[in-house]
């Protein structure tokens, strides 16, 4: 029932905008018209873009649906990109779509918002019966799900949702995700000339040198892992170091485990500064908490009946990372994030099977098919 060249063809289209991360206005905009092109009985910016220095919003749109007493389902894509998104340039080859290899594709979320789009067209060109739909388009999902946790929530009317925003074949689900907290540690020494009187500093980044050693790194177990990612500090070679910043994050699937290693990050941190002379400020960021969906939560029951009569294998999983699911599930709307076959995400190797973006919008209408004739 899907147009696949229809679908083909917005893809491309769509990676073709930059939409760097705080600058989706111009893909936003082209959205919000076809939305309202499509039947939205309301649209909504909220003020997410402010609130972060950007330019754009998240989209909210509200679809009235023709079939009473039936849930109202909430599906969602982001609107950013990694960088480099500017000039993409897709092409399409055995069956595979990939950027010229000077870019990133895309795909991640472009994959998603095109497969929202079509399930919308069919409905309304086919006059298909369903219930009341809400469609979010967010921004800066890019480093840190930031436009989805300075989302609106008042505007959320869902009974449960789906995030198109993951790798794997149509019928992949993440049912569970962890948390994460950053950690901003910046190391106060004292400065000091480094040639005349080196004995009178005490140097910041020799004493980072010692809490990396301290401090718990990499996997922790099955659920849990942290990171250094960034290191800052000194001003010149002839200066001893007066500070020094180390970013961290730690990640859990398990609230209570995100919430110990983070306190053993601090406790970590300031016992490897004793005797050095140096002290610690420490800045915790919580970024998102962890979420868990039930076998039988409705999201999944969906998930499983449609994929299952369309022939996709079911395959839920444990993610690693966040998405905008994670503040959607804090918001009280039970969300998984579902599978459209984006490979090598944030890398200029990205790409998707052709197969995949038709695959994604098929089992999303027909998961909104189901639920109107199940309710």
């Amino acid at each position: 029932m899907i147009d696949k060249k229809r679908v083909l063809d917005e893809f491309f289209e769509l990676v073709s905008i930059r939409c760097s991360t705080l600058d989706e206005r111009e893909i936003a905009d082209l959205l919000t018209a076809r939305l309202r092109d499509l039947g939205a009985a309301e649209i909504h910016e909220d003020g997410a873009g402010k609130a972060l220095g950007g330019n754009t919003g998240n989209i909210v749109a509200n679809f009235k649906g023709t079939v009473a007493d039936v849930p109202t389902v909430m599906l969602t894509a982001h609107m950013d990109c990694v960088e480099p998104c500017a000039n993409i340039k897709p092409i399409l080859k055995d069956g595979v779509i990939r950027s010229d290899g000077t870019t990133i594709l895309g795909a991640d979320d472009k994959a998603g918002v095109v497969a929202i789009l079509e399930t919308l067209r069919c409905l309304k060109e086919h006059d298909i019966p369903h219930g009341n739909l809400q469609i979010v388009f967010t921004v800066a999902e890019e480093g840190g799900v930031n436009g989805s946790r300075c989302l609106d929530a008042s505007l959320l009317t869902a009974d449960f949702g789906y995030t198109l925003d993951t790798h794997g074949h149509a019928g992949t689900a993440a049912f569970k995700a962890p948390g994460k907290n950053q950690l901003a540690v910046r190391i106060v020494g004292k400065a000091a000339h480094a040639g005349i009187d080196p004995d009178a500093g005490r140097n910041a980044i020799t004493a980072a040198g010692k809490v990396l050693t301290a401090v718990p790194q990499g996997r922790i177990d099955e659920e849990t892992t942290c990171n250094v990612g960034k290191i800052e500090g000194g001003t010149a070679t002839n200066v001893v170091a007066e500070f020094c910043t180390l970013n961290f994050e730690t990640r859990s699937r398990d609230k209570a485990k995100l919430d110990a290693l983070t306190q053993r990050m601090v406790d970590s941190v300031n016992a490897a500064l004793d005797g050095t002379g140096c002290r610690a400020e420490i800045h915790i960021k919580k970024d998102y908490d962890p979420y868990e969906l039930p076998p039988d939560a409705l999201p999944i029951q969906y998930l499983r009946r449609t994929a299952e009569k369309l022939g996709f294998p079911v395959v839920l999983e444990e993610e690693g990372g966040g998405s905008d699911a994670n503040h959607f599930n804090a918001y009280g709307v039970p969300t998984t994030v579902l599978g459209v076959g984006m490979t090598d995400c944030h890398t200029k190797e990205e790409s998707i099977r052709e197969r995949d973006l038709y695959e994604a919008a098929e089992l999303t209408l027909a998961i909104v098919r189901e639920i109107a004739e199940k309710g």
